[in-house]
Order: structure tokens, then sequence, then C-alpha cells
């Protein structure tokens, strides 16, 4: 089953079970899934939209909620706060199982070690590997600091 049939079943339970932040937070993905089924049509390279398109859109709308939360947060909007988590559990049950700190600090170590990184100006190398096997299993912007501190201490 694809991630956007997953995705649309949900959306019919949710809708039996009148859950209603659930229901709108699937509105949201259906709808981000529509808009890129248009731009996937109307570009210069059509294509139909994959579940790593879809993948794609998610990692995108957890990132946004995300940002939101951490502005909530700052200014006691508890009541916004709870919302936007509880969009980012329903949004992340569809992407792959995000690793550890621990997880991914490990991974990065191997990596630099495999690639023979030294400094800073390799992290380009290592990021690279990174993408290439954990694409899918490792949250880039924390494993970029994590890389860089492994970098620096070496």
């Amino acid at each position: 089953m694809s991630i956007r049939e997953q995705i649309e079943t949900d959306y019919k339970t949710a809708l039996k079970s009148k859950d209603k932040n659930k229901i709108s937070t699937y509105r949201l993905i259906l709808s981000g899934i529509k808009d890129l089924d248009i731009s996937n049509r109307s570009g210069s390279d059509k294509k139909e939209t994959d579940d790593n398109d879809i993948k794609k859109l998610m990692k995108k709308m957890i990132k946004q909620r995300s940002e939101s939360i951490e502005i909530y947060k700052k200014n006691n909007r508890n009541d916004l706060l709870e919302i936007e988590q509880g969009e980012v559990v329903v949004l992340s049950e569809y992407l792959p199982k995000q690793l550890s700190e621990e997880e991914t600090k490990k991974i990065c170590s191997e990596i630099i070690e495999k690639t023979g990184a030294s400094s800073i100006k390799d992290m380009g190398k290592v990021m690279g590997e990174l993408k290439k096997d954990y694409s899918d299993s490792i949250d880039f912007s924390k494993a970029g600091l994590l890389i860089k501190d492994l970098l620096n201490k070496s």
C-alpha cells in the first residue's frame, strides 16, 4: 500500500471516529499532496507523485510545525502548541523511524573514519555518504552539527 493510500484510509477512519484534530491534519496532508500532483503535472519534467515526493512533503510539514512549536513555547501559547504537536505526531507516522542522537553520532563517527575526513573542509564528503545510506532515517540538521563537533575535535 502506498503512503497516499494509507493516508486516505486513515483519513476515512478519522472521519468515522469524528476525531477533529486528526481530520484537519489529514486534510492538510491531502491538500499538500494535491498541490504536489499539480506541480508535478505542470512542470517541464512531468511525473506522477510517488512515495518519495510525499515523504519530502511530510518532512517539510514537520519542519514547519517544529518551527511553530518553538515560537509557541516562547510565547506560552499552550493551546496552539498542543495542536501543532498533535500534527507532528500524525505526520511522523508516515515517515521511517528517525535514529536517536546516539545512533546518529555513532554512524557519523564511522563515516568520518571510513572517508578519512580530518577537517571541516571534508564535511561535504561525510554528508554525501550519510545521504547515500541514511537519507530517510537521519535528521540532517542534527547530523550536520554532530559532524562539525566531531571534525573539530579531531
